[in-house]
């Protein structure tokens, strides 16, 4: 498979009164065409923002500071907002956190469906319409056209789940950026969202980055994972790598913080809190939460080394296999 996105080095900064902080810092990886790349850490560690960076739309006083993110070759970070204003919703979409906050709640569902298609595909208002139902229709919702005519504080979390998916395919992108896209919904509401991204990604062949802290979800639908801690990739391998033989100790605190059926122990915790930022060590900056660190992490930053084939740990343990 062709790679369609690469990230090289990307830092995504916050200039504040207290000075710069780095939310992103270093960050690199690729997406190739029809894969599922999964984001997973805890909450601060830099998923969100590395998501709204790939859209050029990092939030007031964040800014890319550096690096380059290539789609299709072509750097994002060069392109000016009219540029990005064809390419987000036509080529890179993204389903946000909270579905009912982020649709406009005074406009109706038709309208905020046509408003996209007629932007980004040049329909006219009946054509817009014909097509946001079955848009509408892909994503499973029943009756669309009466769905048309609703506001969303008419619809359930979960359906309003869906008309962000539906907005977010409409245009057909090549890129589907889902930032948590069922943290607010119950686990069979869940379920459906999940059944209906991986059916959408096997027929439309879209390539989906997957931003999650839910195990879980990884397990069931992504074909690589990216693991961050403190704004920096700390391993990234295959998911059938992560699971079966994790190398980096956060990864394995990760994985061990999972119920498992049957275990009535307690359940593993990762000692401490993600560092905010601006406060982060100036060695490893998973060391002071690591049970398998030493003097040596708290002095020297770890690269990110491949320790095999598309297998990357960023851990002092394998600074000397790579020297």
């Amino acid at each position: 498979m062709e790679k369609i996105l690469e990230v090289n080095d990307l830092k995504t900064y916050f200039y504040t009164e207290k000075g710069v902080l780095p939310a992103v810092d270093g960050l690199s990886f690729h997406l190739k065409e029809g894969e599922v790349l999964a984001i997973v850490g805890e909450s601060g560690c830099g998923k969100s923002v590395s998501s709204m960076s790939l859209i050029n739309m990092v939030p007031y006083p964040g800014k890319i500071a550096g690096g380059e993110i290539l789609y299709k070759g072509e750097d994002i970070v060069k392109k000016t907002p009219a540029q990005m204003q064809k390419i987000r919703g036509s080529q890179i979409s993204i389903i946000f956190q909270d579905p009912i906050s982020s649709l406009n709640p005074v406009f109706k569902i038709g309208r905020q469906l046509n408003e996209t298609l007629m932007q980004h595909r040049g329909l006219s208002k009946s054509e817009a319409n014909e097509q946001a139902v079955l848009s509408l229709a892909s994503v499973g919702i029943p009756d669309p056209i009466s769905f048309l005519h609703k506001y969303p504080h008419e619809l359930s979390g979960g359906m309003c789940q869906r008309v962000m998916i539906a907005i977010a395919l409409c245009c057909g992108p090549k890129i589907l950026i889902a930032d948590e896209p069922t943290t607010a919904l119950d686990v069979t509401i869940q379920a459906q969202i999940l059944r209906l991204l991986k059916s959408l990604k096997d027929e439309r062949d879209t390539s989906i980055i997957l931003i999650t802290h839910d195990m879980g979800v990884v397990a069931q639908m992504a074909d690589r994972v990216l693991v961050m801690y403190a704004g920096q990739a700390v391993e990234e391998a295959s998911v059938y790598e992560i699971f079966e033989n994790p190398k980096h100790p956060y990864t394995i605190g990760l994985l061990n913080s999972i119920p498992k059926p049957g275990n009535d122990k307690t359940l593993y915790n990762i000692k401490g809190t993600v560092p905010g930022l601006g406060e982060y060590p100036s060695g490893c900056r998973f060391a002071p939460r690591c049970d398998m660190h030493s003097e040596n992490c708290d002095n020297n930053p770890p690269q990110l080394y491949e320790v095999a084939e598309n297998r990357y740990v960023r851990c002092n343990k394998f600074r000397r296999e790579n020297l």
